[in-house]
């Protein structure tokens, strides 16, 4: 059972000195550590050589033996910065105010980069090299095709590092035969998406601003304006980096990148979760141990741990946060390649996603997934496989258990004597992981739906009584997911205390045209919702008790958003931005993106409540195209 869930406050920025930390872009903290640590491309292995070359002698092509290319970005002639994320600006210690300088535009738009020419110092932009498995198939070397990043900063008072990036700053080696441009309409899309799930505290990449490009012209299905996201995460390393070097058997760099990861980017090798105390799963796996040493092997024969499974177990367990955080809040990614699946857990690359109108377990947003592999019902086992993928790159370090640092392992590699061993210990340590992974999943899908549902803990019972029936009512009368959350919301304990009440409330969550699932018969439809709010009510008074319906209302309204970014808005915006010139409405829906938990945001009641209102009818359940 989890106990005392209690919802999250409103975040206000002078009641927690968060903006009070903030400080001028040039005094942010700024670092290269990736390029500092990890291999270059030999062809141009100092960012002076890179820079005397001509852009396009960088490629496209193969790069081998390492893991990113020193490259700058194309220069944007009068770019036009649209948007700014004042919430994500302060989150990496920047004050809002530098986005109104020209040093902030010119950065954020690939003008200004952090090197003196004269001088052969700074830091040089780079685009990463990975690989990855796209709808299951081995795609080869992709990489940052399109994206460069700047530079790494760190925010002392969060201890927290970012990476920043731009996407859509021209031609990179892993351009392929592509562009390296990005358009605004996918660009909007980005902008607003990242920022909406780190408002709905869901992890994911961040997006400090959005700049048109008047004067690029970008061929797509048809010519459509450029633009730049300048975008942040804590890494932009994926799953797909250790793929492309398994693909090359470059086992030495799979160890040096996993050493990176686990020092550089995920805290240091204690604070990584170690091997699970004996007990049920669904409990040990929810705190798990840690502050391990590197040099420890917790267990033995097959079982036996090092610090390779140990990372791997942390990867693993914030990924299945994450997807549980997706499956909660209805939100589908579309293309869930492995080269689009973080190691640091977090939300990523932005194509065809949508968020559920109508709840159904089958839904896409891509239009071009026939086979709905990344469907909303399988997100969760899709990334266990991208997992798996992973797994499969440091199997060898995992499987190699305590004999991992001897001398002979490390330079010349497995003996064909214990082969079969190491094999054995690492299918089972992954098979194992994949088992944490279903526990820690369901552990934080339970907290999230608990939550959602204005309950204090979650019992056993909760599962199939509230959390699927709820779900398979909404699937069988075409139930809008997130509006159902908001308007029970709304109810207290009084408005559904007798069936009649109950049946009448029902209504309230039809859509405006009535019925439109498989039950056709509005009685039944009222009857069925009517029953489960009774036990919904039950549940309520007994986490509660009488006279909390204002507390629980509110604790409610902080986890249910009004306002989401559905596919549809996000259509009308960018036809407004686009093709009819507004801006001022890109500011209103941020306003809106940012705060998706208040009842209005003081701009114009009447948008405000159609953007929150019933999808309508022939705008549900959109499609759209990884063209970007």
């Amino acid at each position: 059972m989890l106990k005392n869930q209690t919802a999250p406050k409103r975040f206000h920025e002078n009641g927690n000195g968060e903006l009070s930390a903030t400080q001028p872009l040039n005094d942010l903290i700024k670092t290269k550590i990736f390029t500092d640590s990890l291999p270059p491309d030999s062809k141009y292995p100092t960012p002076s050589e890179s820079h005397k070359a001509d852009r396009s002698e960088l490629g496209p092509r193969l790069v081998k033996g390492a893991l990113y290319t020193f490259v700058r970005p194309e220069s944007a002639k009068d770019p036009e910065l649209l948007a700014t994320s004042r919430r994500a600006l302060i989150d990496i210690g920047l004050k809002p105010e530098e986005a109104d300088t020209e040093q902030f535009k010119q950065l954020v738009s690939g003008n200004q980069i952090l090197w003196d020419e004269e001088k052969a110092e700074g830091i040089y932009p780079w685009a990463q090299c990975y690989g990855g498995y796209q709808f299951g198939q081995w795609a080869g070397q992709l990489g940052d095709g399109r994206a460069i990043s700047l530079f790494e900063t760190y925010n002392p008072h969060t201890h927290t590092s970012y990476e920043i990036q731009l996407k859509g700053a021209g031609r990179t080696p892993y351009s392929r035969f592509a562009d390296g441009k990005a358009v605004l309409r996918s660009s909007i899309r980005e902008f607003v998406v990242s920022e909406a799930l780190n408002a709905l505290r869901i992890p994911s990449t961040r997006a400090l601003s959005l700049t048109l490009l008047p004067h690029s012209q970008v061929h797509r299905e048809r010519l459509e304006p450029g633009a730049i996201v300048c975008r942040t995460a804590q890494s932009w390393i994926r799953i797909g980096t250790f793929d492309l070097l398994r693909a090359r058997g470059d086992r030495a760099l799979i160890r040096q990148l996993a050493e990176h990861v686990a020092t550089k980017v995920l805290g240091g090798w204690t604070a990584h979760p170690g091997k699970l105390p004996e007990g049920d799963l669904n409990e040990t796996a929810v705190e798990p141990p840690r502050g391990v040493e590197s040099q420890v092997v917790e267990g033995e024969g097959k079982y036996a741990e090092n610090r390779f499974t140990r990372l791997f177990r942390e990867i693993t367990r914030r990924n299945a946060k994450t997807v549980a955080a997706w499956q909660a809040y209805a939100f589908t990614n579309g293309v869930l390649n492995t080269d689009n699946t973080s190691i640091f857990g977090l939300s990523i690359d932005f194509g065809p996603f949508a968020f559920l109108d109508n709840f159904d377990p089958n839904y896409t947003p891509n239009h071009d997934d026939f086979m709905l592999r990344y469907s909303y019902r399988n997100q969760p086992s899709i990334i266990w496989w991208n997992l798996v993928r992973l797994g499969e790159a440091l199997g060898e370090l995992i499987g190699a258990g305590a004999k991992v640092d001897e001398e002979e392992f490390v330079n010349e590699g497995v003996r064909k004597d214990w082969a079969d061993e190491l094999v054995e210990r690492a299918e089972t340590l992954i098979q194992q992981v994949g088992e944490e992974y279903k526990a820690v999943f369901m552990a934080e899908y339970k907290r999230l739906m608990t939550l959602r549902l204005g309950l204090k803990q979650s019992k056993q019972e909760d599962f199939d009584e509230l959390y699927s029936e709820l779900l398979d009512t909404m699937e069988a009368l075409e139930l809008d997911f997130n509006h159902t959350f908001r308007r029970l919301s709304n109810f207290t304990v009084k408005d559904v205390e007798t069936e009649e009440a109950r049946k009448d409330i029902a209504g309230m969550f039809f859509h405006k045209e009535g019925l439109t699932g498989i039950e056709k018969n509005e009685e039944a439809a009222r009857d069925r919702i009517a029953k489960w709010l009774e036990k919904w009510r039950r549940r309520v008074i007994e986490d509660w008790g009488e006279g909390q319906d204002e507390e629980r209302i509110e604790d409610m309204k902080q986890v249910n958003p009004k306002f989401l970014p559905r596919s549809w808005i996000l259509d009308e915006l960018i036809d407004r931005v686009e093709k009819k010139g507004e801006r001022d409405i890109l500011k209103r829906v941020m306003d809106m993106t940012l705060s998706p938990f208040e009842d209005e945001w003081g701009w114009n009641c009447e948008e405000e409540e159609r953007f929150c209102g019933d999808v309508p009818k022939y705008n549900r359940a959109m499609q759209c195209s990884c063209s970007s």
